[in-house]
């Protein structure tokens, strides 16, 4: 919640700022000579918005990850890491009491320490001393060396002087010391709102991580070889879905017969997700690469149907009417009119359905994949390495977005006259 509202935050002051120092957008007479409300065409991406957006979250990943790429002054409060010292309240069953201090040593995850040497104390009970790992908890059995032990009613009524009880507890300046219903106090150092590295690791451990595995590769294969494996079956599923949505989906928009027979179908499959079929594909199809295709072939077969039938649709009838005035045949209106007007929704469909396939691509290479991202993400996140997951997770969105990029480059040249009547 609270990075969502600094996000929300920077994205206003940011819009305030930059429309105020960097963008100078045409007024008065000038601005009336161009209509942009409603026109798609006018409206095109904010390149100022777009890097202060990709600056924005980098910023915030690292600044709650303690990332050593920004300055100290940036970085959200971390945990606690250091000496926390605290005292107790022992009471015996002949209702004497006696303080003792408690010394934590809280140390950084994944380091050994020692613990720390204090001196016992005058008292029946005795100070103690403990480590525990920065984010972790732990027990603390304050009983075990004070001269009247829990055989002596020995329990624990206090600390910092606030009474404590059986699942109560209490916040020190250190972090939270809380009860169990045995009495055995737990010491939970303060989180802070850095993320722990097992959940959210900074940008530089990623950044590491790809360079380890772009030179030594992982799990027999080199990183390459892993993302040409998953782009090959991407492909080779899209343009198979492509093939066969794409015609169908022109049958369906040209014929009453074709739509009535096959809409149930596609409607039917439309909304099923890819990740449910994987049983059926696993069943008909066996664990190889075969399947895996099949997967990504059904994940974009139905988009591009639809896509393509909308476009048919779609098509303005005065057109048609305009060729038929002209003399042409249903081959020359279909070849100068239906098509060139349906080719715009249907790079649309494409563009949806290559986001789908890579989003399913993960799913898919789950089925005894040897070679793959999708590979790479479920092998490191069962061994809890996330810094793979995210570079896996990094990688497959850049060249999905990098593909994204090809297919709109593509549809301008190809088809300069969308959006216009």
């Amino acid at each position: 919640m609270i990075i969502f509202l600094i996000y929300i935050a920077i994205f206003v002051g940011s819009f305030f700022l930059v429309r105020l120092i960097v963008d100078q957008t045409a007024k008065g007479y000038s601005a009336r000579k161009t209509v942009t409300f409603g026109d798609e065409s006018a409206v095109t991406s904010n390149r100022t918005a777009s890097v202060v957006s990709i600056l924005t979250i980098f910023l915030l990943w690292g600044a709650f990850t303690g990332s050593s790429l920004l300055p100290r002054f940036l970085h959200a409060p971390g945990p606690f890491e250091g000496v926390a010292t605290m005292t107790y309240t022992a009471e015996a069953d002949d209702g004497s009491r006696d303080e003792a201090t408690i010394t934590v040593l809280v140390h950084p995850v994944g380091e050994d320490a020692e613990v720390p040497e204090v001196d016992p104390g005058d008292g029946w009970a005795k100070n103690d001393a403990y480590t525990i790992g920065a984010w972790r908890s732990g027990l603390m059995r304050v009983d075990r060396n004070d001269e009247k032990g829990r055989d002596q009613g020995h329990q624990v009524v206090a600390v910092n002087g606030e009474p404590i009880v059986p699942g109560g507890e209490v916040l020190t300046e250190f972090g939270r010391v809380g009860m169990s219903q045995k009495g055995t106090l737990n010491f939970e150092p303060a989180k802070g709102w850095q993320m722990e590295p097992i959940w959210l690791p900074p940008p530089e451990a990623v950044v590491q991580r790809l360079g380890e595995i772009a030179s030594d590769g992982y799990r027999d294969s080199t990183l390459w070889e892993h993302l040409g494996y998953s782009l090959f079956r991407v492909v080779v599923g899209f343009v198979a879905g492509a093939l066969v949505g794409i015609p169908l989906g022109y049958a369906m928009g040209l014929s009453a017969w074709f739509r009535g027979w096959f809409d149930p179908i596609v409607e039917f499959m439309r909304p099923v997700p890819p990740l449910a079929l994987i049983p059926l594909v696993i069943i008909w199809a066996g664990i190889g690469e075969t399947g895996k295709i099949i997967l990504l072939f059904l994940a974009a077969l139905w988009i591009m149907a639809i896509a393509a039938r909308s476009g048919v649709s779609g098509v303005n009838i005065t057109k048609v009417h305009a060729a038929y005035s002209l003399g042409a045949s249903k081959w020359q209106i279909m070849r100068h009119v239906i098509v060139p007007n349906s080719l715009p929704e249907i790079f649309t469909g494409a563009r949806v359905a290559m986001g789908v396939c890579w989003g399913t691509v993960v799913a898919a290479e789950l089925v005894a994949a040897e070679q793959g991202a999708g590979m790479m993400i479920m092998v490191a996140s069962k061994f809890q390495l996330t810094d793979i997951v995210l570079m896996g997770i990094i990688l497959i969105g850049v060249i999905g977005f990098g593909i994204d990029m090809l297919m709109r480059k593509a549809e301008r040249v190809l088809v300069p006259w969308k959006g216009r009547s």
